[in-house]
């Protein structure tokens, strides 16, 4: 989620319940500047006055994480041990472009080819470089799909045979689909669920299950869309609801479970298949205003923008139950 959102909005109606989330220990805790449970790492505290602020991650076979930098243009490799690397920077925007919603330069949704190719969105207004980019191994970056200048493509997905990526416009409320290797992209669902109520709409992205599942940054809802045999967008179901300032999200397994990043309200939400949902992690666990996660075997990564706190943007670690 942005920096610039209007207003704080309330309205996630936490579960009383113990949290769901068994978590143990990953690994020696860095300094802090948060005092996080000892049962959470900090893989990375980022550099939040070089603009390092993570909007969303995908990760690597190593145990690396690749993060766009949301707002200085940056696509950057966080290794195990902390260390970030710069693998890229976007063109600067022409003078007088102005990112719709935002008004500076976005980078947003970032995932990963088997073969190590990165995909990524940017959105800076102008019709030159807002799209869909791709950057592969010891390559340069460069544009294969433009998108309307008009919106602001954010969350990003790829299907499980690496032939389409799925785009979801915040400020369009689309999900577009792209062919990988380029070209011009298809209105894939235009449904009335995926549209803004007052800043952002159609946020976070996943495909899972022969589905895109969707979150709604205003509504606060968690969307399902079948992919049919035709490969075309079926009736949208809404699978959550109450999630106000939702982000971006990530299943815990092979099932509906999923943990849902509240960047504004500054909580991290495990969601049921039912839809009922429980808050589990919170700043006092050295979040920020967490923008994205990623999970990966039992080890879920919390990346946090520190859009509203200004203080610590980082990276987390922390080992979560399997779940159906």
């Amino acid at each position: 989620m942005p920096k610039l959102l209007p207003h704080r909005r309330t309205g996630l109606l936490a579960s009383a319940v113990a949290a769901a989330l068994a978590v143990t220990a990953t690994g020696a805790t860095t300094a802090a500047v948060a005092a996080p449970r000892p049962d959470v790492r900090f893989v990375a505290h980022l550099d939040i006055e070089d603009g390092q602020r993570p909007e969303n991650i995908t990760l690597e076979p190593g145990g690396s994480a690749v993060v766009t930098f949301a707002y200085n243009r940056q696509i950057a490799r966080i290794s195990p041990a902390g260390k970030v690397r710069v693998l890229a920077t976007l063109p600067e925007p022409p003078a007088g472009s102005t990112t719709p919603a935002l008004t500076q330069p976005f980078l947003g949704g970032v995932v990963r080819a088997h073969d190590g190719t990165l995909y990524f969105l940017y959105a800076t207004g102008s019709s030159d470089l807002t799209g869909v980019w791709r950057l592969r191994p010891g390559g340069t970056p460069h544009r294969i799909s433009a998108l309307p200048a008009t919106g602001l493509p954010n969350g990003l997905a790829l299907d499980r045979q690496e032939r389409g990526l799925y785009v979801a416009d915040s400020v369009l409320g689309t999900v577009w689909r792209v062919p990988v290797a380029g070209g011009t992209p298809t209105r894939w669902s235009t449904a009335p669920e995926l549209a803004a109520d007052g800043f952002l709409g159609a946020n976070g992205i996943k495909i899972h299950d022969d589905a895109a599942w969707v979150s709604n940054l205003d509504k606060g809802t968690v969307l399902r869309i079948p992919v049919t045999p035709h490969g075309t967008a079926g009736r949208v179901e809404t699978r959550a609801r109450e999630l106000v300032n939702i982000d971006d999200f990530a299943f815990t397994g092979r099932g509906d479970t999923l943990l849902a990043a509240i960047n504004a309200d500054n909580e991290v939400a495990l969601v049921r298949p039912n839809g009922t949902h429980t808050t589990v992690l919170t700043d006092a666990d050295g979040i920020e205003n967490p923008t994205s996660l990623a999970v990966r075997g039992t080890t879920a990564y919390v990346a946090s923008g520190a859009y509203f706190t200004n203080d610590d943007p980082n990276l987390l670690a922390v080992r979560t139950t399997p779940r159906k």
